[in-house]
């Protein structure tokens, strides 16, 4: 007889905690009168010829599935796109797939690459996913730790004190989330050698690359040597105000790319062919429209980075996405616990630090994402909590 399972929930899944993010926003989401700076989405709604193109496509019949790898035309225009933006040239018959927002194609570019027991390295605090989509894939998650007097920028001598034998790539977010740092490309030239030196695979996540308020973004995938060992991961939910149209894309070299798109053919099979003629008119005609709300983000992060001066709390000036990260630790909690009491006492939601990696403890992360009104009296509302606090 068979001995009665524990658990049918598989081993390596059992450790993986909920999205710290989701907690609080199932939290937000049964209370009225939240101020919410959590989720980062974008308020604005998707500009109408976006939406309109996508509309003329259903009216046009193109309601069926498209190629795995995407429509052709949208790929042309990727390609176009990263050359002209990023000043990297792809073959879009077969180094570009269209995936069901950037975060499938973290998730196939990792799949695609891991074999059991391989190590990822990722700078930390970061996107909640990266080490669970590692650790799904029986990769083994290496967080390397980012600090705020560096403006959390990641330094080769940090990656250095982390790789060993067993690392096989390196995933990159710049501009981050939660802490919109950014790199200088002497930065990334510094990791772009350690890159190459451990022969390694760079996974560059730059869905907030349009979202730079100073200097320039710097792909790592333009500078020499590097094109070839980099799988650039991007998307239209930030920048383009997409999130819920999915629609993501990565371009890398074509062993790679046609390994990703095996997994998802048999997953996913393709994106939304809606989403995509969206897409389509977003990288043709939307860059005046990027550019708008680039400009407003950039007016509110100059004021709640003000607020947090006025108020005594260190921040410092997120240079890209739409992502503030406060240090709170002067006020003798944690991370979470002040959240859930800033929360409880005044109605505003924010997101603890921890929920980004361990490294997070004593900040909290404010989307700026919200309109600038529900910022202003969020703000409000959180110099007065902190007041109490400090009497």
């Amino acid at each position: 007889m068979k001995t009665p399972r524990n658990s049918y929930v598989a081993r390596h899944l059992v450790d993986v905690p909920r999205s710290g993010i989701r907690d609080f926003f199932d939290i937000v989401s049964s209370r009225k009168g939240v101020i919410s700076l959590g989720i980062g989405e974008p308020d604005f709604v998707t500009p109408w010829h976006i939406c309109e193109a996508a509309i003329f496509s259903l009216e046009r019949g193109a309601t069926a599935y498209t190629s795995n790898l995407g429509l052709m035309e949208l790929r042309e225009e990727i390609a176009r796109y990263t050359e002209r933006v990023y000043r990297v040239t792809y073959d879009p018959r077969t180094e570009i797939i269209v995936t069901v927002g950037v975060s499938e194609a973290v998730d196939l570019a990792i799949r695609a690459l891991l074999e059991p027991g391989d190590e990822v390295l990722y700078h930390e605090p970061c996107y909640v996913s990266y080490g669970p989509v590692i650790t799904f894939a029986h990769g083994r998650a290496v967080a390397v730790a980012t600090r705020r007097e560096d403006e959390f920028r990641l330094t080769r001598a940090a990656l250095e004190a982390k790789v060993t034998p067993r690392t096989k790539a390196l995933l990159l977010n710049f501009p981050t989330n939660p802490t919109g740092a950014i790199m200088a490309r002497a930065d990334l030239e510094d990791i772009a050698a350690f890159a190459r030196e451990h022969d390694l695979i760079v996974l560059s996540d730059e869905i907030y690359a349009e979202l730079t308020y100073e200097g320039e973004h710097h792909s790592i995938a333009a500078l020499p040597g590097m094109k070839e060992r980099t799988i650039h991961l991007n998307g239209f939910s930030k920048a383009f105000a997409m999130t819920g149209w999915r629609v993501g894309y990565a371009c890398g070299p074509a062993e790679l790319t046609d390994a990703m798109m095996k997994i998802h053919q048999y997953t996913i099979m393709c994106a939304s062919t809606m989403g995509q003629k969206a897409a389509l008119e977003a990288m043709r005609s939307g860059d005046a429209d990027a550019a708008f709300m680039r400009k407003d983000y950039e007016k509110r992060r100059n004021y709640i980075c003000a607020s947090f001066k006025e108020m005594g709390i260190p921040c410092h000036i997120p240079k890209g996405a739409f992502y503030a990260f406060p240090y709170i630790g002067e006020f003798g909690l944690s991370a979470k616990e002040f959240c859930l009491r800033l929360l409880d006492e005044e109605n505003v939601a924010c997101v603890p630090g921890t929920a980004f990696g361990p490294s997070g403890e004593g900040f909290m992360r404010c989307a700026y994402a919200a309109n600038l009104n529900n910022i202003k009296e969020a703000m409000t509302r959180l110099a007065r909590f902190t007041a109490k606090l400090r009497q």
